[in-house]
């Protein structure tokens, strides 16, 4: 299998989504879904109707049919649910999910890899992430269930993956150490998953995808190859440009006059001792074009990451109504917000320019956390674990030992990122959840297509003006 040259972004949640990632594919490329809170994206798409029956004829190629037929007795709903009425809920993860949880995981996983492979020979994968740890064990296994061709995680360190990776390729059990604030050095939290106990001892051979770190210092990646617990078979070099998540600065967080993160010498790659690591690497962060490709095949790299280029392509998960407002209105900003997240990472945030202010429509939102993926665990007094979000209501947030100042300026991510894909969560007091759209520093490649008035472009024009094959802005 050669190294793509171009690997697409995976967007939460579910902006990389199967369709996407399956044009990436067929054009040659490493198409990549997004791994984040498909459990939810699942239920909700069932619960919409299952347009075009997609859903439906995955879960019908599950190899746990009888798994399969739970999830759809569940939540399928023909025609789709009324509108204003409420999505079901599904638990959140916890240290010990319940079982139905962890199979909705795994078929859910399994579901965007397999629509995403059908019908042809290209490769995709999976991106992750190592701050969301609950739900990644079976995530993993569902993505390798369908038959995915890489694994691709950053937003921590994820040592531990390799390893597991190569356990689920031989039918075993594997655990995962978690991250849990305020351990003690005798503690030991650990995250376990058992397929045979969850399917049965009769479970497929599943092939060992290849697994590539997101990384942003020369530290990690040596970390990463040096020590994981399996091969690292590729490095994705991430600069603060790029969209969603950013790793911290290594200097400490200082802002600039407009309030964003100051990125320093200390948080310079060395890609000279990258290269003495011997494996392929790819860059990523405003790396759209075809000079810039070329400026990375220069430094040593095989290639590029790219995300917000592919974000607003029509093959995108992005709800259609929301990227034609964003792309026809085309005044549009993205500034690195430092407390946005819950995760304490920066995290990139667009802004559309002379509508009403992102901060004033964000008040208007009743502080809740019903989802729960970007929640912190902490040792509680009894050294049991308990589960805490910034983003949560503060006096919840204050009641389990939470500082009130890391509640100051928290968004809720999670309902966010669901309301950009056309999930939105609709409350009783008639409240509709707003988007919260990420992108990167760079995107003059939109901003080309825009200008053109090129409004509809899809993943195989970003595809081919990448490569030097077409003018930029030109629609095929």
């Amino acid at each position: 299998m050669e190294n793509p040259v171009i690997i697409q972004g995976g967007m939460g949640a579910a902006v990389s989504n199967w369709r996407l990632a399956k044009e990436v594919s067929l054009n040659g490329q490493l198409g990549v879904i997004s791994g984040t809170a498909m459990d939810i994206i699942l239920v909700r798409r069932l619960q919409e109707g299952d347009e075009g029956g997609h859903m439906r004829r995955a879960l019908a190629a599950f190899p746990f049919q009888e798994c399969a037929e739970k999830i759809i007795e569940k939540f399928y709903v023909e025609g789709g649910i009324e509108s204003g009425k409420e999505y079901a809920r599904i638990p959140m993860f916890s240290m010990e999910p319940p079982v139905e949880l962890l199979e909705l995981t795994v078929a859910a996983n399994f579901v965007e890899v397999f629509l995403a492979k059908e019908g042809h020979e290209g490769v995709v994968g999976i991106n992750l992430l190592e701050k969301i740890q609950l739900p990644n064990l079976a995530s993993l296994y569902g993505a390798m269930l369908g038959g995915v061709d890489y694994v691709i995680m950053g937003a921590g360190i994820p040592r531990e993956i390799p390893g597991i990776l190569d356990k689920f390729s031989r039918g075993e059990d594997a655990s995962m150490k978690i991250n849990v604030e305020g351990a003690k050095v005798d503690d030991s939290f650990v995250m376990n998953f058992s397929p045979s106990a969850l399917f049965g001892s009769d479970l497929p051979m599943l092939s060992r995808p290849k697994f590539l770190a997101i990384i942003s210092s020369n530290v990690l990646a040596t970390t990463m190859v040096k020590k994981a617990t399996g091969k690292v078979d590729g490095l994705v070099i991430e600069y603060p440009s790029a969209g969603g998540h950013n790793a911290p600065p290594r200097g400490g967080m200082k802002l600039d006059e407009s309030g964003e993160p100051i990125y320093g010498d200390k948080d310079r790659i060395d890609l000279e001792k990258i290269k003495g690591l011997s494996v392929p690497f790819w860059l990523a962060g405003g790396y759209e074009k075809y000079e810039k490709l070329k400026e990375a095949f220069s430094m040593g790299a095989v290639g590029v990451q790219v995300g917000t280029a592919f974000a607003f392509c029509r093959e995108s998960g992005l709800d259609e109504k929301l990227r034609n407002a964003i792309l026809r209105f085309g005044k549009f900003e993205v500034k690195t917000d430092p407390l946005a997240s819950p995760t304490g990472f920066p995290f990139k945030v667009l802004r559309v320019l002379d509508t009403l202010s992102e901060l004033s429509e964000y008040l208007a939102r009743p502080r809740i956390c019903n989802l729960g993926y970007l929640r912190t665990l902490f040792r509680k007094e009894d050294g049991t674990v308990g589960y805490r979000c910034p983003a949560e209501p503060v006096k919840a947030y204050i009641a389990k030992g939470g500082p009130v100042e890391e509640t100051e300026g928290r968004k809720c991510l999670c309902n966010g990122l669901l309301a950009n894909i056309g999930h939105a969560s609709e409350y009783m007091n008639g409240y509709i959840e707003k988007p919260l759209v990420t992108a990167g520093s760079y995107f003059e490649l939109i901003k080309e297509y825009i200008s053109r008035g090129e409004y509809n472009f899809g993943a195989s024009d970003v595809i081919e003006t990448i490569l030097g094959e077409r003018e930029p802005g030109t629609v095929g």
